[in-house]
């Protein structure tokens, strides 16, 4: 689960730089989406083979000048291999949550970016008060599935590890218990509980959400308003500067003359 959350923060940052323009964005999009794409039975012998003792991870690092009698055994520490698990996730779910973000951003209307660097928001407060309220929906709905995945986790573990030394997740014992121990009884109670598990944790998520971005409408709805009340007097500024250059003005009055010059 922890893992999740640093899923969904990595996505939306690597979003939020993505979704503008980007030299080389759409190879990066494409190159962090295609993990998604690959079955994920064969995620998890790319990543057993990628972490067994000696192989490409262990000569990697041996290559950056660490010694191997160093190293841990990373689906057998107990320490360090349910993160093994965690980074095979996180690598291969991270290009459909950022896709989700970068959808959700790109909807925004563009005036308001426009009318925050009017008023000198720098792109931190542009990002907390026009992406995050923005990108509410999308937000809630991708650290719901992130979270209820992790819930409900099987592959990975299950082909890496099999379950072994710690790594077995809710879903890898119900497996055992329903076809090892042939207690299909139990395991189905397991499934059940899990489905109550899930259901709470989404509606404690939606109502964390629902408070964490509790003034968030109001925000968005006034900076849409700030940003059309700006462009009006942009559009106003302009037609007064036109008809002056086309000779057509009338007599400057009520500060039309300086509106014009701006």
């Amino acid at each position: 689960m922890v893992g999740a959350l640093i899923q969904v923060a990595l996505a939306l940052y690597l979003a939020t730089v993505l979704a503008f323009k980007v030299k080389g964005g759409s190879f990066f999009k494409g190159a962090m989406f295609f993990p998604y794409l690959i079955n994920g039975i064969a995620i998890g012998f790319i990543f057993k083979f990628f972490y067994t003792r000696g192989y490409v991870l262990d000569s990697v690092l041996q290559w950056c000048g660490f010694s191997l009698d160093n190293l841990p055994y990373w689906l057998r520490d107990q320490k360090v291999n349910n993160w093994s698990l965690v980074a095979s996730s996180v690598w291969r779910y991270l290009g459909q949550t950022m896709i989700l973000f970068i959808g959700a951003i790109m909807s925004i209307d563009g005036s308001l970016y426009e009318a925050a660097e009017i008023d000198g928001a720098n792109k931190w407060q542009q990002f907390k008060h026009i992406i995050l309220p923005g990108i509410q929906t999308i937000l809630v709905l991708n650290i719901i599935l992130s979270i209820t995945g992790s819930l409900s986790a099987f592959e990975a573990p299950y082909v890496i590890t099999s379950g072994a030394n710690g790594t077995g997740t809710f879903f890898v014992q119900m497996d055992k218990i329903a076809h090892s121990d042939q207690k299909v009884g139990l395991a189905s109670a397991m499934a059940v509980v899990l489905l109550i598990i899930i259901m709470i944790c989404a509606l404690l998520q939606k109502i964390v959400m629902g408070w964490l971005f509790r003034d968030a409408d109001d925000g968005t709805a006034k900076a849409r308003k700030h940003a059309q009340k700006v462009e009006k007097q942009r559009k106003k500024a302009l037609h007064q500067a036109n008809k002056v250059k086309a000779g057509n003005a009338p007599l400057f009055r009520n500060g039309a003359k300086k509106e014009a010059e701006a």
